[in-house]
């Protein structure tokens, strides 16, 4: 049987491919990055709880010090995007940056493996007609973590294996409960690990930015309001935006250069298109022609049909292209993945892009317009 490094969390998940994989027979090392201080599923209370399995299992158990890593890829990333008035999608960033690469690289260096397992809900299959590694989406749709995986290399993708991508959870939960393992019952964690420390998004980001008063100004240049920070709001917002209206009103777009968010009714925040910059193609070679696809904007969102129109290399050459949905999607949000598939293939994904800064008038207009041309697709 071979060596793997297992990362763990703390939680039901990642103990379950950690068991699973021990109790087939294989050298498991358990390795846990500390990513920070305070509460939070992957930190102080996850790192005991990590220690408590490999005890349990009789296995090593390695933590790794990441705080710099995360502060530089994570913390920086998102302080630097809200402040430019886009929503930052942290999970396919530490997925990539700070967690399978800098786990797989000491594998190889200080464990001697070079295999790396994870409790994500998502599989990998090989495809010996292309030989490239296909990301697909778990068996329970529900758990399913392929949107935040869309950004692993190939590389990486060879060298990892996600356990519990055919099971659902409460088939994962089933196994805990009888490998007697500690953390069986531990609840979800059900937030980003920066909102389980801090409390809120709000609160972690008005540690970093500095409250900048605005005008909250309506689709029809009324100003309603003022604001206090445009890093409070994220398109497609209703609640918490501070305004009493007769009818809903939502976030359509946040103007940096003019320092105003600019709102509207629901039929104002949608979109019939949007940019996609720094695509990774997974599953297939960088098309040269307009694909269909199912495309997922959001992650508790569906997948919609959609057509991939490729456009000119970014400098550096990563992938970019126009993503055209065949209806007009609320609240597409700049800094949030986009990510394509076909079936339950992952073909690729990347971020959308900022819109231009729009005034509230230039707004209207653009409105106006996808409305009359969102009958146009690409067939």
């Amino acid at each position: 049987m071979s060596k793997i490094v297992v990362g763990l969390s703390g939680g039901v998940d990642s103990s379950v491919a950690a068991a699973t994989l021990h109790h087939q027979g294989h050298d498991v090392i358990g390795l846990t990055l500390w990513l920070m201080k305070g509460k939070g599923q992957c930190c102080s209370e996850g790192m005991v709880d990590a220690a408590q399995l490999c005890d349990d299992l009789g296995i090593p158990h390695h933590i790794v010090d990441s705080r710099e890593i995360f502060e530089k890829n994570i913390i920086d990333y998102l302080v630097s995007g809200y402040g430019a008035g886009i929503t930052p999608l942290p999970c396919s960033q530490c997925n990539r940056a700070v967690k399978f690469g800098p786990m797989l690289q000491y594998a190889r260096e200080t464990l001697a493996a070079d295999t790396l397992a994870t409790g994500h809900y998502a599989r990998i299959r090989h495809n010996p007609e292309t030989g490239r590694y296909e990301l697909c989406r778990a068996v329970d749709r529900s758990k399913d973590q392929s949107y935040f995986l869309y950004d692993l290399s190939q590389e990486l993708l060879a060298k990892s294996i996600f356990p519990l991508g055919e099971l659902t959870k409460a088939q994962t939960r089933q196994i805990a409960a009888r490998l007697s393992l500690h953390t069986a019952d531990k609840p979800e964690s059900q937030d980003l690990c920066l909102i389980e420390q801090h409390g809120s998004m709000r609160d972690f980001l008005d540690k970093y930015l500095a409250p900048k008063a605005g005008d909250i100004v309506h689709t029809s240049g009324r100003v309603l309001g003022q604001h206090k920070g445009i890093h409070h709001y994220t398109i497609g917002q209703r609640k918490g935006i501070g305004i009493a209206a007769p009818d809903p009103l939502y976030v359509v777009a946040l103007d940096v250069a003019r320092n105003q968010v600019i709102v509207g009714d629901r039929s104002s925040a949608h979109q019939a298109e949007c940019t996609v910059q720094q695509v990774n193609w997974v599953s297939i070679a960088v098309p040269t022609s307009p694909i269909r696809v199912m495309a997922q904007i959001r992650y508790r969102s569906p997948a919609v049909l959609a057509t991939v129109v490729p456009l000119a290399a970014e400098a550096g050459g990563k992938s970019r292209v126009r993503l055209v949905f065949d209806q007009p999607q609320f609240g597409v949000t700049p800094g949030q993945a986009a990510v394509f598939y076909d079936g339950d293939r992952l073909l690729g994904g990347g971020l959308i892009e900022p819109f231009e800064a729009q005034s509230a008038t230039s707004l209207t207009q653009s409105v106006a317009a996808d409305s009359v041309s969102s009958t146009d697709s690409i067939s």
